[in-house]
């Protein structure tokens, strides 16, 4: 399978990304990978601010794998400070092989290094395997999430 990377996603990366975004079902319906430059303004938004953190996994120099980890400073819980793990994809010939587990396992050992007290996550409604992904690494279904789309 070859050696892993975890690294910082760079602007040439977004390509890879927006292909796994659109990668099933929920993401063929709402990304465009034809037109990539709305995902290029927002790569740029992202890299210019200290709370994100957009990172891909790499192997054998092909982005296999990718989420956003959101550092967001707060009142609640005492003043503490969370993270929020956002658009994890893996590549479909990845899946199955460990690299999910991988990829968040680090953003939350990361989130630790960051001071982090909590890290949640959204997972859509319909998306009940990576429901039972997540309680396997320790999650759990603590919250009712709502949308209000703008």
């Amino acid at each position: 399978m070859g050696d892993l990377e975890i690294r910082a996603a760079a602007a040439e990366d977004v390509p890879a990304i927006v292909a796994m975004l659109a990668d099933d079902a929920l993401g063929a319906q709402r990304e465009s990978p034809d037109d990539l430059a709305p995902y290029l303004a927002a790569f740029a938004r992202l890299a210019a601010d200290p709370n994100q953190h957009p990172v891909v996994a790499v192997r054998e120099g092909r982005v296999v794998g990718t989420l956003q980890l959101t550092v967001l400073p707060g009142l609640s819980r005492k003043g503490a400070t969370r993270s929020i793990i956002e658009a994890v994809r893996i590549h479909a010939d990845e899946r199955g092989s460990g690299l999910g587990t991988q990829l968040v396992t680090w953003a939350v050992d990361e989130s630790r290094r960051l001071g982090c007290e909590l890290v949640q996550l959204t997972s859509d409604v319909t998306r009940t395997d990576a429901h039972r992904f997540y309680e396997r690494l320790g999650f759990t279904a603590s919250h009712v999430g709502f949308k209000l789309q703008l």
